[in-house]
């Protein structure tokens, strides 16, 4: 019989194509991942890769035998999935992927009151902009702000964010509209409505710093730095910023919760979804 951790570890390299990232995904070192695909190989007596120079490439029994293996961990998952979403009582652990932002300004701020109404209940928030996996349990519940496609997911509309563009009271006194100066994300964000929303606003005007992270372009813009764009939670309650007026449309970007089919009945999930959407007043 082969070890299940060793299929585990297989499996994930056979996913990313990398002993490096699979290591990162199943947070071990990538000494570690290798030693598992070689124990894996001793127990079924198949040569799984090829140990390349500068890479490890699957056989064609490592292509069988990680298409199998795929198919095992997705029952594995479906299993937990299952007894989730089986529970009665409103208990254990329930992990949440949420932007970094929401999670730090929005959400984090009220789960005193979730523990006080649950205390049976353990709550992981992950802050990530990485659209996590469901399927795989990497999270029980994300909150994205764009409407999930995946079979097999369920979503629910919990309100709209509105976005501005922001700066500090000093920088907006010493600068004239047209010598306004930008604050956008980087490469990682280009195709995001926020960044084509800057884009066009800022027309031929200069993007004098990009970062993939709100807090530091928030920061940046208190700083004088230039003008961000920013959602309300972020702006609007920073006394050190102040509201840039502008042409055209406000942008909006609607917030949804998704969780897998097999979740939608568990009571833990359904008591933190409801949380989760009053975290946003007057948005629902």
């Amino acid at each position: 019989m082969f070890d299940w951790e060793d299929l585990r570890h297989f499996v994930a390299f056979s996913q990313e194509q990398s002993l490096a990232k699979a290591a990162r995904h199943l947070k071990v070192d990538h000494a570690t991942v290798a030693r598992r695909i070689a124990s894996l190989e001793q127990s079924l007596e198949l040569k799984l890769v090829d140990r390349r120079p500068r890479a490890y490439v699957l056989t064609a029994d490592g292509e069988r035998i990680a298409e199998r293996g795929r198919r095992m961990q997705e029952e594995s998952f479906a299993v937990e999935r299952m007894s989730v979403g089986g529970q009665e009582v409103v208990s254990g652990e329930v992990v949440i992927s949420a932007p970094p932002s929401m999670s730090s300004s929005v959400i984090a701020p009220h789960l005193g009151k979730l523990h006080v109404q649950h205390p049976a209940l353990r709550v992981r928030l992950i802050a990530d902009t990485r659209n996590v996996s469901l399927i795989r349990r990497e999270a029980d519940i994300a909150v994205r702000l764009s409407r999930p496609t995946e079979a097999d997911l369920v979503a629910r509309k919990i309100g709209v964010i509105p976005f501005a563009f922001y700066a500090s009271p000093d920088y907006l006194a010493s600068h004239a509209p047209e010598d306004y100066e930008f604050i956008g994300y980087d490469d990682s964000l280009d195709g995001s409505a926020q960044q084509i929303w800057l884009d066009t606003q800022a027309k031929s005007r200069p993007v004098v710093l990009r970062s993939n992270s709100l807090d530091v372009q928030a920061a940046a813009a208190r700083a004088g730095v230039g003008v961000a764009i920013l959602p309300y939670f972020l702006g609007d309650w920073d006394e050190s910023l102040s509201i840039v007026e502008g042409p055209g449309q406000p942008l909006q970007r609607e917030i949804w919760l998704s969780i897998h089919n097999d979740l939608r009945h568990a009571p833990a999930i359904r008591s933190v979804m409801q949380f989760i959407a009053s975290c946003f007043p007057g948005n629902g």
